[in-house]
């Protein structure tokens, strides 16, 4: 039973303490409120020394001021702040108040006679009794603020006597069985489940305390002998499964970037292998994506587990292991983990898409809204003017119709921008976002176009798949409208390990010149975005005839074995013929 609450004898003490407090602060602040006009006082008391003088210089000369400024003289006198001087002024300065009014009252009557003898006679000792009176309310004063310091003093010292006690009385009752427990408690955290005796018998909580972790101690021991077998049958399991975990952990790691590329998924393997200790582990998607960690062995076997999104194979992990096989359920999780990630990087590159798909379109509507309709007012405005000028006029027509080609020129440059502008893609996978393509391009022509495409997806990011779409698009475009031909090919492929091809043939009449026609971007510009994927654009015409182009690039580098890798096999690729 706990018969006196360590927070009742608290806030106890406490409450002594703030009402001692209280009151010393309130005596002292009531005195020092007394005390705020004192100097006033003074001041006015003091100013009754120079109208005596002054009263004494009207009876001699100015008697037409007397009569005010002894009306004047009686208001100050007469003033509460002198003549009430507050309950805790002492007798002596009632005294002197009472004597100096009565003095006045015996100089007002002999000033209203006009008496000056007797006023020269008796002004100094009038003047003695108002030095009197200042003097006495100075020590008034003085006593009020010797009595707010012992006031203080008297209150401090009552408050850190109580202080004193109050922590003698925390520190037998509480401190010390508050250490004596931490002291047993550290005493079970080592393991010594017999604590040495604690005060039960204090009449608050730490008594009960002190019985109930007794109590507890005991019951503790008895607990851990029972415990520590089944710790030792499960800590084995709990490595185990720890280092599953890291390794998962590990793995998202690894995912955790704002942009999934190929490192990201290397770095997967590489942890997968390293952390399980496998001889090598190796991921295959179903566009023909291969990455591989560590050197397989010949002569192994190989286990395998799909790697799904949404239970849609999306490839398979694979792994040999020369030691103790990981854990299909490890390896279940972390190929669950790469679907996932590739799905991720899917939509990753499909956001990017849009976003350049968006900005695209923005900068095909201003480009029509504002320099296509610029453009085609001004040829109209030249076909006018062409109209107004005389036939006989031969130099100005003549230049008129160079700057109307010109300006036909500046007019389909514009449109070509605009249709390369408008391409619109919903597919973030490449094969699909080039069969996406080829459709309405199918659609305006009665040739055959074929597709064979085996590129991974993980090859382009989001940019340099517009660059290679729109490349193809161009050429097949081309093949449609200047080759007629009857079957036009796409091909894109790996012919190496990291580099990649994009080829298209027609069986047309083929490429009069590799030079651009005049009022003709589109090779140029075919051109720009092979430079901008990092690779080299051909235009040939094979000996079956036709006209054949093809472009060929490295995949963005991740790494430094993939940048020489990209140096070696860029370093051997045919000169562009443009």
């Amino acid at each position: 039973m706990v018969k006196r609450p360590v927070s009742t004898s608290l806030a106890r003490a406490f409450f002594y303490i703030v009402l001692l407090s209280l009151l010393t602060t309130g005596m002292a602040l009531s005195m020092l409120a007394s005390s705020m006009r004192d100097a006033e006082a003074i001041n006015l008391a003091g100013s009754l020394r120079m109208q005596s003088w002054r009263l004494g210089y009207d009876l001699q000369g100015k008697r037409d001021s007397l009569t005010r400024h002894r009306a004047q003289y009686e208001k100050t006198l007469r003033t509460p702040l002198l003549s009430t001087p507050g309950w805790l002024a002492p007798q002596s300065v009632r005294e002197r108040y009472a004597t100096l009014y009565q003095a006045w009252q015996e100089m007002d009557a002999r000033l209203a006679r006009g008496d000056l003898g007797w006023y020269q006679k008796n002004i100094d000792d009038y003047v003695a009794q108002i030095d009197l009176f200042v003097l006495a309310l100075q020590h008034h004063a003085e006593s009020k603020m010797a009595l707010v310091v012992a006031v203080s003093a008297v209150g401090f010292f009552a408050i850190f006597t109580l202080v004193f006690f109050t922590l003698r009385r925390i520190r037998r009752q509480v401190v010390e069985p508050l250490n004596a427990l931490v002291a047993a408690s550290q005493q079970v955290e080592r393991g010594v489940f017999t604590p040495p005796e604690l005060n039960a018998h204090l009449p608050n909580e730490l008594g009960l305390l002190g019985h109930t972790f007794t109590r507890m101690a005991g019951e503790l021991r008895k607990l851990y002998q029972s415990l520590e077998a089944n710790v030792q049958q499960k800590t084995q399991s709990l490595k185990e499964a720890n280092r599953r975990l890291e390794v998962l952990y590990n793995c998202s790691q690894a995912l955790s970037a704002s942009t999934l590329n190929r490192r990201s998924f290397e770095r997967i393997l590489t942890i997968l292998r390293q952390d399980t200790q496998l001889t090598a582990v190796e991921m295959r998607t179903n566009d023909n994506w291969l990455l591989q960690d560590g050197m397989p062995d010949a002569s192994a076997s190989w286990s395998s587990t799909p790697v799904l999104l949404l239970d849609n194979v999306l490839g398979e992990l694979r792994w040999q292991s020369q030691e103790a096989a990981p854990s299909n359920q490890l390896m279940e999780s972390v190929a669950n983990m790469l679907g996932r990630a590739i799905g991720f990087n899917q939509v990753q590159k499909h956001r990017q898409q849009l976003l350049l798909m968006e900005e695209r379109a923005t900068i095909a509507r201003e480009l029509h809204d504002s320099l296509a309709q610029a453009l085609s007012y001004l040829r109209i405005q030249l076909t006018l003017l062409r109209r107004a000028l005389p036939e006989e006029n031969h130099d100005a027509h003549g230049i008129i119709n160079d700057f109307s080609q010109a300006l036909n020129d500046a007019y389909r440059q514009l449109r070509e921008l605009l249709s390369t502008f408008r391409l619109t893609l919903q597919q973030a996978n490449f094969t699909a976002a080039l069969k996406e393509t080829l459709v309405p391009l199918r659609a305006r022509s009665a040739a055959r176009i074929t597709l064979e495409s085996s590129l991974p997806d993980q090859t382009l990011d989001a940019q340099r798949q517009i660059h290679l779409l729109q490349i193809i698009r161009e050429a097949v475009l081309n093949a449609i409208r200047h080759a007629d031909a009857r079957t036009i090919a796409v091909r894109c492929f790996s012919p190496t390990p990291g580099v990649h091809e994009a080829e298209i043939v027609d069986d047309g009449c083929g490429i009069a010149s590799p030079e651009e026609p005049e009022g003709h971007y589109g090779l140029n510009i075919m051109q720009e975005r092979a430079e901008r994927l990092g690779g080299v654009l051909t235009i040939s015409r094979p000996s079956q005839g036709g006209t054949r182009i093809c472009v060929r690039f490295c995949a963005a580098a991740d790494t430094k074995a993939d940048n020489d890798a990209y140096n070696d096999n860029t370093s051997n690729l045919p000169g562009s013929t443009i």
